[in-house]
């Protein structure tokens, strides 16, 4: 217990030292920090980047490929008119005419892919910080039900001085002091049950946004649209998931054109420079032409399992569809329970505070005893708690179903940050430029700035 109020007491020092130099920290504030510095967005960033990089592959088999090699050897004994030593270095280019549309097919298909992780990094995006809104309230949740806590522990006190100077004076009887006492040690194991409750919050909120939690805002609620089926239709276009659940199919609509042109022939433009030891050289150009005749089944094979992989993303899509609507609707319930407890537990607090001052008059007339007064204050204690929490459930559940819109981005909440680009990479690689060229160069800066960060 000792070691509990200890540490406590030091989260509640550094808040109040922090709260005394700077302003209160806002929810937007705690989200942009967590956009910022989220490891997990980063990771997904990188593999962006990667994907990226899939295009830029896909688009070099179009390109000419050239390459080099040298070779040298000595003969003993010599031949007569020979030397003792032959080396010859030779370039070879190789450039793809046709090849079915296969190459063109997998660039497409690339592209999609690249679409659809960008869709992946969005919702990604939402679950930060929607997980942010989650560990916010709940700092705040916890903040005011220790509060709380410490101030019925303050009253319960104060009844209890109260009872023993009666019972000193013979207006109440030994029970009505050991109720108190009673009261005392239960609000005692609550108020430590809260505290503790207030580090867990603590440790979540770095967790979820990078760092310690300041003096923190009281949030409100964001807007939404009034009906559920606009945030149903609204999500059922623009959601990150179902967004993403389409680009897959249309990547495996693209495989399957793919595994089908792999039946086609092929048209390769080649040719090769060699020079010897002796300076003398020879150059060849040529065109080959060859396909496919009988490969056990494999290409048919092959076609198949992408149209069965495409019939899979069409049911991935009609699941992200039925799931999003789903969330939707239950992130809707949440916000209307929540709204109605909030408003009831207004009405509830109210009466509760009318009823615990009266009890507590009537308690000095005479005509209420100390029990009485200490359930009055219990009943005011719980519509209190109730009332916290129907207010925090109202704002994350708001949030709830921004996000289950597909809405919970940093770019839709206006947030103080510099909003990631995702096309910034993409457009430096996309035409798969060499390590030479300027593109390149200007690559490698941009990759040894992001590791240094």
């Amino acid at each position: 217990m000792q070691i509990g109020k200890t540490l406590l007491a030091g989260i509640f020092a550094v808040a109040a030292t922090i709260a005394g130099t700077a302003r209160a920290e806002t929810l937007a504030d705690a989200m942009s920090s967590a956009y910022e510095n989220s490891g997990l967005l980063e990771q997904n960033r990188a593999l962006l980047r990667a994907a990226d990089e899939g295009v830029a592959t896909a688009v070099g088999a179009l390109l000419p490929v050239v390459t080099w090699s040298a070779n040298a050897s000595a003969q003993r004994p010599v031949p007569i008119g020979s030397n003792d030593v032959t080396a010859n270095l030779q370039i070879a280019a190789e450039l793809t005419l046709y090849d079915g549309g296969r190459t063109q097919l997998a660039i497409e298909g690339q592209k999609e892919a690249v679409l659809a992780t960008r869709q992946g990094l969005l919702d990604l995006e939402q679950q930060v910080l929607l997980r942010v809104v989650d560990a916010y309230m709940e700092m705040n949740r916890s903040s005011e039900f220790v509060a709380l806590r410490q101030n019925n522990v303050r009253l319960i006190t104060q009844e209890l001085r109260a009872a023993r100077d009666r019972f000193e004076v013979g207006e109440v009887t030994r029970t009505d002091v050991a109720s108190a006492e009673a009261r005392l040690a239960a609000a005692r194991s609550q108020l430590a049950a809260e505290e503790g409750g207030l580090v867990r919050a603590r440790a979540e909120f770095i967790a979820a946004v990078g760092r310690n939690p300041s003096s923190l805002r009281t949030a409100t609620r964001v807007s939404i649209p009034q009906s559920i089926e606009s945030a149903r239709a609204l999500a059922r276009t623009s959601h990150p998931a179902i967004v993403q659940a389409q680009h897959n199919v249309t990547v495996a609509e693209l495989n399957i054109a793919r595994a089908q042109a792999a039946m086609l022939p092929s048209v390769t433009l080649n040719g090769s420079v060699r020079v010897n030891q002796d300076f003398d050289d020879s150059a060849s150009v040529g065109i080959s032409v060859g396909g496919p005749i009988y490969q056990g089944g494999r290409l048919s094979s092959a076609v198949r399992e992408s149209m069965a992989r495409r019939d899979a993303s069409r049911a991935g899509l009609l699941l992200a569809v039925q799931q999003v609507e789903q969330n939707v609707s239950n992130a809707y319930s949440f916000l209307q329970v929540a709204r109605a407890s909030r408003e009831a537990s207004e009405r509830q607090v109210s009466a509760a505070t009318i009823a615990f001052e009266g009890v507590r008059e009537e308690a000095t007339l005479g005509a209420r005893t100390t029990l009485d007064v200490l359930n009055a204050e219990q009943e005011l204690l719980d519509a209190r708690a109730n009332l916290i929490s129907a207010q925090v459930d109202e704002v994350v559940a708001s949030y709830t179903v921004m996000s289950a819109m597909g809405q919970l981005t940093a770019e839709n909440l206006r947030l103080r940050v510099q909003i990631y680009d995702p096309t910034a990479y993409y457009n430096l690689v996309q035409g798969a430029p060499s390590a030479i060229s300027a593109q390149g160069r200007a690559l490698d800066r941009v990759l040894e700035a992001i590791g240094g960060n």
